[in-house]
C-alpha cells in the first residue's frame, strides 16, 4: 500500500536515508558524507509542506518499506523556461532487504499518478553515475535522459 508519510514514519525513513547516503558515499566519498540527508526535525518540517509530498510504501502492519520524496516545481516568469508544472522525485529508496519485490516500481507509479492528478507535465529526477543500479531501474520504468551533468576533477 502507498500512502503519504506521517510523523510516526520518521525513524524508518531516517534508516532508509542512511542506506541511500551509504550507496552514494561508497560511490563518491569525495562528494557524499556517510550519514543522512535530513534530520528528524527537517523530516517533520517536510511532512507539513504540501508542495513536497513524501510517499511511503507500507506492509500489512503499516511498516515503511520504502519512500519517495517529491517536490512540485514550476518556473513562472522565467526568461528561458516555460511554466510547465513538474513533479521532481528528490529521492526514492526501498529497504535494501526488500529490493526486487517491485516496491520501488509501485512507489514510482504512485508518484506518476499523483503528478497526473495535480496537472503536471512531467516527472523528473536525478541519478548519480556512481549508482548504475538506480540508472537501470529508472530506465526500466521508461524514463529517458533529460540533461546530463558533467564534471572535471581538479
Amino acid at each position: 500500500m502507498i500512502r503519504l508519510a506521517m510523523e510516526k514514519d520518521i525513524p524508518k525513513i531516517g534508516d532508509l536515508l542512511r542506506q541511500v547516503c551509504l550507496v552514494h558515499h561508497k560511490g563518491r566519498p569525495d562528494i557524499f558524507k556517510a550519514g543522512r540527508k535530513y534530520s528528524d526535525e527537517e523530516l517533520a518540517e517536510l511532512l507539513r509542506d504540501k508542495d513536497r509530498p513524501i510517499l511511503v510504501a507500507v506492509d500489512d502492519v503499516d511498516c515503511v518499506q520504502g519512500y519517495c520524496f517529491c517536490v512540485y516545481q514550476q518556473h513562472l516568469d522565467d526568461g528561458a523556461l516555460t511554466a510547465i508544472k513538474t513533479l521532481y522525485i528528490d529521492d526514492l529508496c526501498v529497504d535494501e532487504n526488500l529490493r526486487g519485490q517491485h516496491i520501488g516500481h509501485t512507489l514510482y507509479d504512485a508518484a506518476v499518478a499523483m503528478a497526473r492528478e495535480n496537472g503536471c507535465y512531467n516527472v523528473t529526477l536525478n541519478v548519480w553515475s556512481c549508482n548504475p543500479t538506480a540508472l537501470r531501474f529508472y530506465e526500466s520504468l521508461g524514463m529517458t535522459p533529460l540533461k546530463i551533468g558533467m564534471e572535471q576533477l581538479l
